[in-house]
């Protein structure tokens, strides 16, 4: 039952000032560092990254630590409905990776997060949703969460989700070596 990086896909949701903007402002630089910091390890261990905004042309862009984290020139995708797997060309992105397990970070939880999740369910995914790496406002965070958990994805931690793809030491110290810099605050690993 443990998350194989071999089968995840990272999928980054909404993570744009409209949205943040509805949370406390010292959840908001925490939670975007969580999500980037995670955008740089799945680079660092081939997990496929799947970025998207919530019509962009009215909501704008991801924040630009996020935008940092990928790749130079990574697509973003315009997610013009609440749940990813409603929307063709994303689903059709989710299938190209060829990967079994969606990993399910942004915001927000009880929204599109939790859309994303039981659509991606529903489509005959393994969905994992990082607690830590979602947000809504209180108390819809919790309701999102626990929707999600009834509905069969695994919750977890930015911490557990890495060890679970690191899985060794030799693996942990490589990936240091190259995201060490960048671990956020409050992140013990």
């Amino acid at each position: 039952m443990l998350i194989d990086r071999d089968h995840s896909c990272l999928v980054v949701i909404d993570v744009q000032a409209c949205f943040l903007d509805k949370l406390p402002a010292d959840a908001r630089t925490p939670l975007v560092a969580r999500i980037a910091w995670l955008v740089r390890v799945a680079g660092v261990l081939d997990v496929p990254v799947l970025a998207m905004a919530e019509d962009i042309a009215r909501q704008g862009p991801l924040v630009p630590e996020i935008g940092e984290a990928l790749p130079s020139g990574h697509p973003v995708h315009d997610k013009l409905v609440f749940g990813l797997a409603g929307q063709h060309d994303i689903l059709a992105a989710v299938e190209r990776t060829g990967r079994s397990d969606m990993i399910l970070t942004g915001l927000e939880t009880d929204a599109c997060v939790a859309q994303s999740a039981l659509g991606l369910i529903a489509a005959g995914y393994r969905v994992a949703v990082v607690e830590d790496a979602v947000a809504a406002p209180a108390p819809d965070h919790q309701r999102g969460i626990d929707r999600v958990a009834r509905a069969g994805a695994i919750v977890t931690g930015v911490k557990a989700l890495y060890y679970e793809w690191v899985r060794d030491v030799p693996t942990d110290d490589r990936v240091k070596a190259v995201v060490r810099d960048k671990i956020p605050a409050g992140l013990v690993l």
